[in-house]
């Protein structure tokens, strides 16, 4: 999946019994082909937040429910809602975030699988490029 593009931009939490990888890059990085292939408006003023969870000890794939908020430092919440994606052994978890240029964001995602609940914390500055 294209999506492995900006694999240096990744992140990595091992919450629990996963490993919890993230990036938030902008939409524009996506081909114009792989953005609607999966229904994601490409912008200057869009991000997508791509979320995968693994097995930390088998480093397999895991279906989760994900679900979670971004909020900006005035306070404002954005709610995310995350499309599972299937890409052979893979599964990412995007949602599309509109953002203003130097603006940060705090999320919060909430990961889920039967009793087990982790949530993912993290902190990003967003930038418009060009």
């Amino acid at each position: 999946m294209c999506l492995s593009l900006q694999a240096n931009a990744e992140q990595k939490q091992t919450l629990g019994e996963w490993d919890v990888h993230y990036m938030v890059v902008n939409t524009p990085f996506l081909t114009p082909e792989v953005a609607a292939n999966y229904g994601i408006v490409r912008s200057k003023y869009n991000a997508l937040v791509n979320i995968s969870v693994l097995d930390k000890d088998s480093g397999k794939a895991q279906r989760v429910s994900v679900d979670g908020h971004a909020t900006n430092l005035l306070g404002k919440k954005r709610d995310l809602s995350f499309k599972k994606v299937e890409d052979g052994d893979a599964i990412y978890y995007l949602a599309v975030l509109p953002f203003r240029d130097q603006e940060t964001y705090r999320f919060e995602i909430s990961v889920k699988k039967a009793s087990s609940q982790q949530t993912l914390k993290f902190k990003q500055k967003m930038y418009v490029d060009g």
